[in-house]
């Protein structure tokens, strides 16, 4: 909902207004586009694109209203075209985009992955963040517990995480708190709501997580 009945949509303002729900909310809860060369919509994960942008809840729901009403045409005050893959792409850019944050988050020692490792910085309080693949054995991820006050990803899945670590698979990691771990966090909430219900529907509730 907006903040007070605020219904403010201005470029350089903290919130976005979304063309399908009409509610204003802060932007890392909402995908940014822009209008493309021949009038193109595109994706702007990192929100930095030049021009006007027009903004859609991080749902898929949301996303898919978007294209079958044609409400980007409406949102950019123009008519434009929508490829046909949109919303895969955008699930797609989103899932390099956290992948990206974690790898740069290990390279500054912020990460870890493996069964033991996470073990380690669970029982030490180093973890603020326990992620565990999507398709990983549900009997082994629930031997670790989400930090307390911390936060749970269980939506990535094990080639995703070891993208992110330079292995094959991943299915157990941690990350400490500080550096990039609030992004991470944000960007893997936005990709939560954009995945498929098939595969969010396998995401364990964080606090049945116990060992």
């Amino acid at each position: 909902m907006g903040r007070g009945g605020v219904t403010k949509d201005r470029e350089d303002g903290p919130d976005r207004k979304c063309i399908v729900t009409g509610e204003v909310q802060p932007k890392f809860g909402l995908i940014r586009f822009v209008v493309g060369p021949e009038d193109v919509i595109y994706p702007d994960i990192s929100g930095k694109l030049p021009g006007r942008g027009v903004y859609v809840a991080a749902d898929r729901d949301a996303l898919e209203m978007a294209v079958s009403k044609k409400l980007f045409s409406r949102g950019a005050k123009q008519q434009v075209t929508i490829p046909e893959d949109l919303v895969d792409e955008v699930e797609k850019q989103l899932a390099r985009k956290v992948v990206d944050l974690i790898a740069m988050s290990r390279k500054a020692g912020s990460a870890v992955a493996g069964y033991e490792k996470t073990k380690s910085w669970l029982q030490s309080e180093e973890a603020q963040v326990l992620f565990q693949a999507v398709d990983g054995s549900g009997r082994g991820k629930s031997k670790l517990s989400t930090p307390h006050y911390g936060s749970y990803i269980g939506w990535l899945t094990s080639e995703e995480l070891g993208l992110a670590f330079g292995r094959q698979i991943v299915i157990h990691g941690a990350l400490a708190s500080g550096g990039l771990t609030k992004r991470v966090v944000e960007e893997a909430q936005r990709l939560r709501g954009v995945r498929r219900a098939s595969i969010d529907d396998k995401v364990e509730d964080p606090v049945d997580l116990k060992g």
